[in-house]
């Protein structure tokens, strides 16, 4: 045990002991330093949570680190050296390697830190007890500011005093909600919350990036739903979007997802919390600072999911999969489906939304050739003449047969203003 930390018996894990991991932790625990993973591998792994990605804190100084890691082969790169990370890779298995840190001066994201070696205090420096667990290449786990309790409570509290901790950095009001989403129970801690909900001004001051990341996050959690009513009573998430939330659609985008077994989807989930028109699609965008592709799909959501109904028929479903293609489709069917007053049982809904899983859109089969030896020349009446004939295989169903697709030609060519019979 180090520093007065309370410790557990040692974790029964793989994944520790044995690979890429185990190998690093060799490199950096000898000659009198000291390697240990931290934050959310532990904390996953406590949960029985899935682990994504392994950081690892050590008293080596990062370029000592580099030395080590170079000497056994492993390739270094300075991701973020002035601040004591090193990402370390190793047969393509990436980890963060930070060198333990202590304030010397706080002013908000950009504090000035300095190199350390106690383990108590850089686990201080961190946002929330549950993601300052550390865990040594043994599997005994260190525990300095009470995450286990926390953790076994399923609260996510700030370590130290909640207001200090935000004004460090403003995307902690966010952060918590988040982690909340993902790992806590019941309600949110209420000093944890009272900071929040003092320091929303604080959000305009943070990038929009880093405001989209943490968002589209919170959006697939499993808690999101109670989490982001908690932000819409407090004002906090009428300020991070910009524009009233529907919380209402956004339930039910999360429950029409499980009905047909789909992954939870961020782009979706913030369509049915937050657009019902193109131009909400077009704030989000400049709101968030979203992907290009982001905004293409929430602005298509917004223009088209008024066009989706059960009761047009299967063939109308069909026409608009071939207009919209795969993905666009599930998101306005989604959509749809969320602002209607079925429930996520609608097996007509669900009909729908399924399509494509069951019919794939062909592609048009006509060129411009067959009108060009019908007499349509080129330019503006030929384009005009396909966009009619592509119209009617539409409507016809999407016959690929010769015999089906002549009269298609012919009338199409027919209805050209300068159709020129051969």
């Amino acid at each position: 045990m180090s520093g007065g930390a309370a410790a557990l018996p040692r974790l029964d894990a793989a994944w520790l002991r044995a690979g890429a991991l185990a190998r690093l932790l060799a490199q950096l625990n000898r000659d009198g330093e000291e390697a240990r993973v931290v934050g959310g591998a532990v904390r996953n792994h406590l949960l029985g949570e899935p682990i994504h990605e392994i950081d690892i804190a050590t008293t080596a100084v990062p370029d000592d680190v580099v030395r080590r890691v170079t000497n056994a082969g492993f390739k270094a790169v300075p991701t973020g050296i002035a601040h004591g990370t090193i990402t370390v890779v190793i047969d393509k298995h990436a980890f963060e390697v930070t060198t333990l840190r202590q304030d010397v001066e706080t002013f908000g994201r950009h504090a000035k830190v300095a190199f350390g070696r106690d383990w108590r205090t850089d686990a201080q420096r961190r946002d929330f007890t549950i993601n300052a667990l550390s865990a040594a290449a043994d599997g005994t786990v260190y525990d300095y500011v009470g995450g286990l309790a926390d953790l076994s409570a399923r609260r996510v509290r700030f370590i130290g005093e909640p207001r200090a901790r935000i004004e460090e950095d403003y995307l902690r009001i966010l952060r918590f909600f988040r982690f909340h989403a993902a790992y806590g129970h019941g309600e949110p801690d209420r000093d944890g919350l009272h900071a929040c909900i003092l320091g929303r001004a604080g959000l305009d001051q943070l990038s929009r990036e880093r405001v989209r990341m943490e968002l589209m996050k919170l959006l697939v959690a499993p808690r999101a739903n109670p989490t982001l009513v908690v932000m819409t009573e407090t004002g906090l998430l009428l300020q991070v979007l910009g524009g009233v939330p529907y919380l209402a659609g956004f339930e039910m985008m999360a429950k029409v997802e499980s009905a047909i077994r789909v992954a939870p989807d961020a782009v979706q989930r913030l369509g049915g919390l937050a657009v019902f028109i193109p131009e909400d699609a077009e704030r989000l965008w400049q709101r968030l600072r979203l992907t290009n592709a982001e905004y293409a799909r929430l602005a298509a959501m917004g223009a088209q999911w008024r066009t989706f109904a059960p009761e047009r028929g299967e063939q109308a479903g069909r026409a608009l999969l071939y207009a919209l293609k795969s993905e666009s489709y599930l998101d306005c069917a989604l959509l749809a489906w969320a602002r209607s007053q079925a429930s996520a049982h609608d097996e007509t809904w669900r009909a729908l939304a399924e399509l494509p899983r069951r019919w794939t859109a062909p592609a048009f089969p006509l060129k411009a050739a067959d009108f060009i030896a019908r007499g349509i020349e080129k330019g503006p009446t030929l384009g005009a003449a396909l966009r009619v004939a592509e119209q009617a295989w539409i409507a016809a169903g999407f016959p690929t047969e010769q015999d089906r697709l002549e009269p298609i030609i012919r009338d199409a060519a027919a209805a050209s203003p300068r159709y020129n019979p051969a």
